[in-house]
């Protein structure tokens, strides 16, 4: 994902990699003399600006992937980490090309207390650095520099729209629509729970819930007396047990990413997750199994509530 540039690991710490935007021939003779009649010093200083902050900002977006309770969350945050490399290549490489020095510089260190607050704070960087990128792209725009950073600005507006509605998102809550008519997207339902359980719509009959299982935490080893139940794996991988008795766990599978579990009546079963990232699976329990609105936020609260 990030590699060393060399002979910058002394400047930046952790360092990204750039790829010769200077050689592709963008940078002709003519170019470089309506450079000369610009204030050098006025463009060196925004590109040192601009390095100082895609540098950070890919530390930043790194750990918020990190962070982010599901694929498709991470797959939109680490594209935008994705064009902030390329922001960051170019602005060293013409920095490079317009000094014959690397750029001598420190980044921030982002700090975020909880993966909607990273968001939030996403949003607000690349919302300052619509406006700035802006800003130069106007004092600088017959330059090649004009260019880039007209390249920048258009991507920030379209990250900070990005991270807008994945805050949103992580910020709503699911709740228990049961017994009323009510469709939704059980996919993203799934992936956006972060509780150990939720019920999202209990009925007379049967009851759906959402779970999220830690890494190498498991959903407890338990039997239904009174039903079936089905749950469906929507991300991670986890080891299925099932057998007559609870010392005697006969039948053993592994499953993963849109796999279905079927869990007869009467059988003692169990799910460990056995990946290396939370297990997002949804249950359908037949008759319901959880009194209506469950929420458990954590196992511990589940195993309280039994």
């Amino acid at each position: 994902m990030i590699k060393s540039v060399k002979g910058m690991s002394n400047v930046y710490g952790p360092t990204y990699p750039y790829q010769s935007y200077v050689s592709s021939g963008s940078y002709s003779p003519n170019n470089m003399m309506r450079f000369n009649q610009n204030s050098q010093e006025q463009v060196l200083e925004a590109l040192l600006a601009g390095i100082k902050g895609e540098a950070s900002a890919i530390d930043f977006f790194g750990r918020l992937a990190e962070a982010a309770p599901n694929q498709r969350h991470r797959k939109a945050i680490m594209q935008a980490l994705e064009d902030k490399q390329i922001h960051f290549n170019q602005f060293a490489d013409l920095y490079i090309t317009l000094t014959g020095q690397q750029p001598q510089t420190q980044y921030e260190k982002i700090e975020f207390e909880s993966y909607r607050d990273g968001l939030q704070r996403a949003y607000e960087l690349e919302n300052q650095d619509y406006h700035e990128y802006r800003n130069r792209y106007l004092l600088t725009q017959n330059l090649p520099v004009g260019h880039v950073f007209f390249r920048a600005f258009t991507d920030e507006l379209e990250h900070a729209t990005r991270f807008s509605c994945l805050r949103e998102e992580a910020g709503s809550r699911l709740q228990d629509y049961g017994k009323e008519p009510y469709t939704l997207n059980i996919e993203d339902a799934t992936l956006q729970n972060e509780t150990f359980r939720t019920a999202i719509w209990t009925g007379k009959n049967l009851q759906v819930t959402v779970m999220s299982i830690d890494v190498g935490d498991d959903i407890g080893l338990e039997i239904h007396e009174t039903g079936d139940q089905f749950i469906r794996v929507e991300e991670g991988e986890a080891l299925v047990q099932m057998g007559d008795s609870k010392d005697n766990l006969d039948f053993e599978a592994r499953v993963y990413d849109d796999y279905a579990i079927l869990i007869p009546e009467g059988k003692w079963h169990n799910v460990t997750n056995i990946g290396n990232t939370k297990l997002k699976v949804y249950v359908i329990y037949a008759p319901p199994e959880h009194p209506f609105g469950t929420v458990h936020e954590t196992k511990a609260d589940a195993v309280e509530a039994e």
